[in-house]
């Protein structure tokens, strides 16, 4: 099978078996004829603990359970896009904008951030560690041949690296399947990766605080503007699809954005470290 039609295959497959997870309602709490909503999330949210922290008290305010699909971004934008979800709340702005421009969202708060890191093996064999800048550090793990693993599945994470790559210069899917490997897969499952070859990749700070197979990885570059990481929620327009559950997805959406809901957020922490910042 050639690389590219496996990579493809590798990024669609969690898509569906998620996909059939919402149609049997197997993908969150609560027991049938409970008032629910489903949430179209990436894995950062979810990999970090976010939602696990946050969730109770919404819907013990509520009394409407959320099920949570966390998948990439790419992915979840295409749930929402079918009506498989109520809301959608995920980490890249222009395609949350245009989701909203082509009719399929209602509009698109401001949520939270946080930062991505580039993280890799103590050693270094780039020589990236301390560098603010994260184009020059990519053009370095190039230039040196080390392995970088890339998740390659259309996330706001791998969105976030293809703009960095274009800053550097480097056109990395030329060295597909030799020192850029694409794991097609989730932010846990490229830090696993990562982490068994010793290799550098980016990753969202949240997921990097709540992994525990860190192994012989630590953060070498952070601080670079380019490197924030911006989330928006945005509820799925009924236009479009009459049975999106307007009036709870708005009530989850409000309180989110509510000084309650902020304060939920802000309250998040692994190791005493603030994971989201509310905006």
């Amino acid at each position: 099978m050639p690389a590219a039609t496996e990579r493809r295959l590798r990024c669609l497959w969690p898509v569906i078996a998620l996909a059939i997870a919402v149609l049997l309602g197997a993908t969150g709490p609560g027991m049938a004829g409970e008032r629910y909503i489903t949430v179209a999330s990436t894995t950062s949210t979810q990999n970090s603990g976010l939602f696990d922290a946050i969730l109770p008290a919404f819907t013990a305010a509520s009394d409407i359970a959320v099920r949570v699909v966390a998948v990439g971004t790419g992915a979840a934008i295409r749930l929402a896009r079918s009506g498989d979800a109520d809301v959608l709340l995920v980490h890249h702005r222009p395609s949350e904008l245009q989701f909203v421009a082509d009719g399929y969202g209602v509009k698109r708060h401001p949520l939270m951030h946080n930062d991505f890191v580039i993280v890799g093996p103590k050693a270094d064999p780039a020589g990236i560690a301390g560098g603010r800048a994260a184009h020059t550090a990519l053009a370095r793990i190039a230039a040196s041949g080390a392995m970088f693993v890339s998740r390659g599945d259309d996330s706001g994470t791998h969105k976030r690296e293809q703009v960095l790559w274009r800053g550097s210069g480097v056109a990395p899917q030329a060295a597909s399947g030799q020192w850029y490997r694409e794991t097609g897969a989730g932010m846990g499952a490229t830090l696993n990766t990562t982490a068994a070859l010793n290799a550098y990749t980016l990753t969202d700070r949240g997921t990097w605080l709540g992994f525990r197979n860190k192994q012989d990885l630590v953060v070498l570059v952070e601080g670079d503007p380019a490197l924030r990481n911006d989330y928006g929620v945005i509820l799925v327009s009924a236009r479009r699809h009459p049975h999106v559950k307007s009036a709870e997805g708005q009530a989850f959406i409000d309180w989110l954005t509510s000084a309650t809901g902020a304060a939920a957020i802000a309250a998040h922490r692994i190791g005493g470290e603030q994971l989201f910042f509310p905006d």
